[in-house]
């Protein structure tokens, strides 16, 4: 067997958040350091001696790539069977093959800012990552953060909930797009109509519930906080507030679910308690995402072209990227949305 260098073996064990740790700074900023980017002398300073005093060698390889004239777009994703992020893949990996450019993949454990801003040194240090693709609920938890100004490389917000004052963003209105649903259900003849909110780290969750009420109030109808529960957009949260919801002792003839994912779940439930769908209950979701499709009825849902928004934050990532205009953020680029009325709502 051949022998190990003891050193070297130590040396390799010593991470940028060990640096970063004894130098007093984010990982970012020893990024910042290590690939000659601009920051206060005071940090390289306390960067270069935390190096010096650890023996910290970075990834040569990753830099190189780094440095390299082609895109590599770093893209952070939570839930592999998220309907969501299946689009999203079909739309970064059709844009990159259009604009020569490669997809690197990291998954997130959680969108608590400490696990979000490891994946992205990750990507950048470790995958060679020039460019980043944040999807909500990731760019949320990094926008307003010193790590958002840290981040030396053409980043782009795809879905966030509202417009993000630090980052370049693509997305749809989600609050006008939510009155429009709301609205809609208050046309049919509902006035009971439950309201499925997301959970409270997605933007989404104030901006899409600051429609549904917007749209109560305009039709002289009072807010029930009682017709209010709390999901986490998925379907297994989808049960449990759709029970609560049609447990009150007025029931709401109407439940407007945040995505399509609780949507079905509501669908389940109105199923299984033998409620005809839409007849006693109406039915209405977020995103056009399969499961809309595939439930019968099929889902009423506000579609969020996910796949063409994020083919256009590519093409815009690449724009940045051939121009080096990374330092300002673009203008917001709002995506079209539709309210697709299918079987699942009806007059009441």
């Amino acid at each position: 067997m051949i022998g190990k260098d003891k050193s070297r073996k130590s040396s390799n064990a010593v991470t940028m958040h060990a640096v970063a740790a004894r130098a007093g700074v984010s990982p970012m900023s020893v990024s910042n350091v290590i690939n000659g980017r601009k920051v206060r002398p005071e940090t390289r300073e306390a960067v270069l001696c935390a190096i010096a005093a650890l023996n910290y060698k970075p990834n040569a390889a990753a830099r190189a790539l780094a440095s390299a004239s082609t895109m590599r777009i770093g893209l952070l994703y939570s839930s592999p069977d998220s309907a969501f992020v299946s689009a999203l893949l079909v739309g970064a990996l059709d844009a990159a093959a259009r604009c020569d450019a490669q997809i690197l993949l990291r998954r997130v454990p959680s969108v608590e800012l400490d696990s979000v801003a490891a994946a992205l040194e990750g990507l950048i240090e470790e995958d060679g990552a020039n460019a980043l693709l944040l999807p909500a609920p990731h760019c949320e938890t990094v926008s307003g953060t010193p790590l958002a100004r840290e981040l030396d490389v053409p980043l782009v917000a795809l879905c966030p909930g509202s417009d993000l004052p630090d980052m370049t963003s693509v997305r749809v209105d989600d609050l006008q797009a939510s009155f429009d649903m709301t609205n809609h259900l208050i046309t049919l003849g509902h006035r009971r109509i439950g309201f499925i909110r997301a959970a409270q780290n997605h933007i989404v969750s104030r901006t899409r519930y600051a429609g549904y009420v917007r749209a109560l109030e305009q039709s002289g109808i009072a807010l029930d906080p009682a017709l209010v529960a709390d999901g986490d957009l998925t379907f297994d949260t989808g049960l449990g507030a759709t029970e609560a919801l049609l447990d009150l002792p007025q029931p709401p003839s109407a439940i407007f679910a945040s995505n399509d994912d609780t949507a079905a779940a509501v669908m389940s439930v109105a199923h299984r308690r033998n409620l005809r769908v839409p007849e006693q209950l109406s039915i209405a979701g977020f995103d056009d995402s399969p499961i809309s499709r595939k439930v019968w009825p099929q889902i009423t849902t506000i579609r969020q072209p996910i796949v063409e928004m994020t083919q256009k934050a590519v093409e815009l990532l690449a724009t940045r990227f051939n121009q080096a205009t990374a330092d300002e953020p673009m203008p917001t680029v709002h995506a079209d949305y539709t309210l697709l009325a299918r079987g699942s709502t009806g007059v009441h």
